[in-house]
């Protein structure tokens, strides 16, 4: 699996990473480091205790992330869930994180079988 092909299955903007980065391997070094990021799992837990400003704080450094490293699929549901947390716990919180957490699996789903893909 290419790069580009890995973007695409994650519904990302490889172009427009490529043009600010400028080098597959930058690409490939964060596109990867993705997949420890904490982030995923501390708005999990804050979502599950209804923890508004963690919850809000994870979801708004997931949206960071993804803006950066072209991941515009889940950019898109992480921003719309950091705007409703923003100043307050909504019921509309709820949705918003089933979204996010669908988009959160196919991005970790596409980059795994990307790095699968690369020789030992």
């Amino acid at each position: 699996m290419t790069l580009q092909a890995c973007y695409d299955a994650l519904g990302g903007n490889y172009e427009n990473v490529f043009g600010r980065l400028r080098s597959e391997n930058l690409i490939k070094k964060f596109a990867l480091k993705f997949l420890d990021d904490p982030s995923f799992a501390t708005l999990q837990a804050a979502m599950a205790d209804q923890d508004q400003p963690t919850a809000f704080r994870a979801a708004h450094t997931i949206k960071g992330v993804c803006s950066n490293l072209g991941f515009d699929r889940l950019y898109e549901s992480s921003n719309r869930l950091t705007e409703t947390l923003r100043d307050s716990w909504s019921a509309e919180a709820e949705p918003l994180f089933h979204q996010v957490a669908a988009d959160y699996e196919a991005t970790v789903n596409a980059l795994q079988a990307y790095q699968a893909s690369l020789p030992v």
